[in-house]
C-alpha cells in the first residue's frame, strides 16, 4: 500500500488561530524563530506558515526573522563538514561578498528564507547575522546594523528590545533564541577574530565572541523564573515572551552560571 502522510494537517487559517489563542496579538512587533517540520503537514509549506503570521499580526504588526548567512564565514572554522586546509586560501578569496538581496539563509530553516524573499521584505546589512522584517516598522528594524556588531547594541536586537517587541519560538528551542545573545553584549566577555568577505576582498574584524552554549539550560530557568506562553500551532510547541524580559534575564544568569573571561580569542590559521 502507498504510504500514507502523517499529521496533523496545517493550512493557513489554523497558523493564524493558533497563534491569536497564544496570544499574538495585531500590530505587534515578533520576532519569531520557527521549524517548519515540527508543524506537522502544512499544506503550501513555509509560505502557508508566513501568511499565518502575517494574518495573525494584521497590516499594523511586523515580523521579524533570523536571516543569517553563517557560510560567508571563515572555512578554518567549518566544522560540519571541515574542509581540507589547503583550500581554505582559495575559498576566502573566493567568496562572493554579501548582498542583502540575493546572500541566501543558511541554518535559519525555510521559514526566514521565505521571509527574506517575501515582496516588501526588508534586510539589514550585516553580512553573517542579518535579520529581515515584514510590516510598518521593519525600515527602522533593520536600518544601522553595524558591520561590527554581529548581536548587539547596533544591532536589529537592541532596536527590537527597545520597541518592545516579542519573541516567538514556533518549534524551535531556546538554542536559537537570538535574544540571549544580545545580554552576551552586556556583560564580561571575550573578543575574538571573525573573518568574512568584505568589499575589498577578505577581512579580518575584532568583535564579541557569542555562543548558544548552554541556552538550553538557560531557557529552562527563564520559562521556570518568568512568564512564558505555552501553547501548540499544529504538532509544534510554541512559546511568546517579551524580548526584554528573556535579555535582562540572560544578563543575570549568564554572568553567574557561564562566565567568560578569556579576553581574546584566536580562531585557526
Amino acid at each position: 500500500m502507498p504510504e500514507t502522510v502523517t499529521g496533523p494537517l496545517v493550512t493557513r487559517d489554523t497558523v493564524a488561530d493558533r497563534l491569536r489563542t497564544l496570544g499574538v496579538e495585531p500590530g505587534e512587533i515578533l520576532l519569531t524563530h520557527s521549524s517548519l517540520s515540527s508543524l506537522g503537514w502544512v499544506c503550501g509549506g513555509a509560505v502557508t506558515v508566513v501568511q499565518g503570521l502575517l494574518d495573525a499580526l494584521g497590516p499594523d504588526g511586523t515580523l521579524v526573522v533570523p536571516a543569517q548567512s553563517a557560510d560567508l564565514s571563515d572555512p578554518a572554522l567549518w566544522r560540519s563538514p571541515a574542509v581540507p586546509g589547503e583550500w581554505w586560501e582559495t575559498i576566502r578569496a573566493s567568496m562572493p561578498r554579501y548582498d542583502p538581496r540575493t546572500t541566501p539563509t543558511r541554518g535559519v530553516g525555510m521559514i526566514p528564507e521565505t521571509v527574506r524573499t517575501w515582496p516588501g521584505a526588508l534586510r539589514s546589512t550585516h553580512p553573517q547575522t542579518s535579520f529581515a522584517a515584514l510590516g510598518p516598522r521593519a525600515a527602522e528594524i533593520v536600518a544601522a546594523h553595524a558591520p561590527d556588531c554581529r548581536l548587539g547594541e547596533r544591532s536589529p536586537l537592541a532596536r527590537l528590545e527597545q520597541l518592545g517587541a516579542r519573541v516567538l519560538l514556533l518549534g524551535a528551542g531556546y538554542d536559537s533564541c537570538t535574544a540571549f545573545h544580545l545580554a552576551e553584549y552586556r556583560i564580561p566577555a571575550p573578543l575574538v577574530e571573525v573573518g568574512r568577505p568584505g568589499p575589498d576582498g577578505w577581512e579580518q574584524i575584532i568583535e564579541v565572541s557569542i555562543s548558544s552554549d548552554r541556552f538550553d539550560e538557560l531557557g529552562h530557568d527563564f520559562e521556570r523564573d518568568r512568564p512564558v506562553v505555552r501553547g501548540t500551532v499544529g504538532a509544534a510547541d510554541a512559546r511568546l515572551f517579551p524580548l526584554a524580559d528573556a535579555v535582562a534575564y540572560a544578563e543575570r544568569w549568564l554572568a553567574m552560571h557561564r562566565p567568560r573571561t578569556d579576553e581574546f580569542l584566536h580562531p585557526p590559521v
